[in-house]
């Protein structure tokens, strides 16, 4: 049956514990696997991107594959042709085929009907991608299988990253703290826990209380592609919503900080605890492509 990657909840809690130790293992030797030898990735690229679009292409080609990307101008989808045929067609041609989009609808299409796996790199729902390498990068910090029992308080809008975390952090075991001004909250019934959720989930206003005690400190931009319009509202709300020195005070006395970038200096994140000592930052940005790679594997069979 073919396997897709969608919103997370694909995984069991021990498949999600594997892929992460076999992303460490990817990290220790980047070209040990030829899981994709002689085979293609079709990764189409509907929004902007830096990391993801960087991490896949070349995670694709350290497991020996080829990288085939793909923008919305260089598709007949753009002029109409459906997401089914669209499916079919790539079917045909690549052994799996990973979207960076806007509606998860059309996620959803193209995995209904694609023979081969689909795999979410973004959508404005969730982004389960980004946490499989946060979660691999508290692993490095905290010890090689230590997530069950940690705090994660992201802080900010309610967004696809923000589910995205409560969905894989709970089922590593994780409790995550949601902390978002009113209006740009989740809805508690927005998100889709697995049956196997090792952790919990709890939504605040205050992000005080969210980071209180926290082991790590989660947060994304103020304004994501598609906000524009309400920028300065935003900005205005979330304000509150930084993470500066003095709410990392509040949170555990080893915590790290973790953003999922792009980061503007000043709004989300100060500029001290951008490049501090505390952020584990850049080595999330790396693990991208570690955890991907892992992914890719299990999606295919070969991990």
């Amino acid at each position: 049956m073919t396997r897709h990657f969608l919103t997370g909840n694909e995984l069991s809690a021990a498949e999600l514990d594997a892929l992460l130790a076999r992303a460490a293992e990817l990290k220790a030797q980047p070209l040990s696997s030829g899981a994709l030898a002689g085979r293609s990735v079709a990764l189409v690229f509907e929004r902007p991107s830096t990391r993801t679009r960087v991490s896949f292409e070349v995670g694709v080609h350290e497991l020996g594959g080829l990288p085939l990307v793909l923008r919305p101008d260089e598709l007949q989808i753009s002029r109409g042709e459906s997401p089914r045929d669209t499916a079919l067609v790539l079917s045909r041609h690549v052994a799996a085929v990973g979207v960076r989009t806007g509606p998860h609808a059309l996620l959803e299409e193209l995995a209904r009907w694609a023979t081969v796996p689909v795999f979410n790199m973004l959508t404005a729902e969730h982004h389960p991608c980004q946490p499989l390498a946060d979660l691999l990068t508290v692993r490095e910090s905290f010890g090689a299988t230590a997530t069950a029992g940690l705090k994660l308080a992201y802080v900010g809008d309610g967004n696809n990253m923000a589910r995205s975390l409560a969905v894989l952090g709970t089922l590593a075991g994780m409790d995550v703290a949601i902390a978002s001004p009113s209006g740009y909250a989740l809805a508690p019934d927005s998100v889709p826990l697995s049956p196997q959720a090792r952790g919990s989930v709890t939504l605040h206003e205050d992000p005080r209380e969210a980071a209180a005690g926290a082991h790590v400190l989660y947060t994304d931009v103020w304004v994501s592609m598609g906000d524009e319009d309400t920028a300065q509202e935003r900005r205005r709300l979330l304000a509150p919503y930084r993470i500066d020195e003095q709410l990392l005070a509040v949170a555990d006395p080893a915590a790290i900080v973790l953003h999922c970038l792009p980061a503007h200096p000043g709004e989300e994140i100060s500029e001290e605890v951008l490049y501090g000592e505390r952020q584990r930052i850049w080595d999330q940005a790396e693990n991208r492509r570690h955890a991907q790679k892992a992914l890719l594997e299990l999606l295919l069979g070969d991990g």
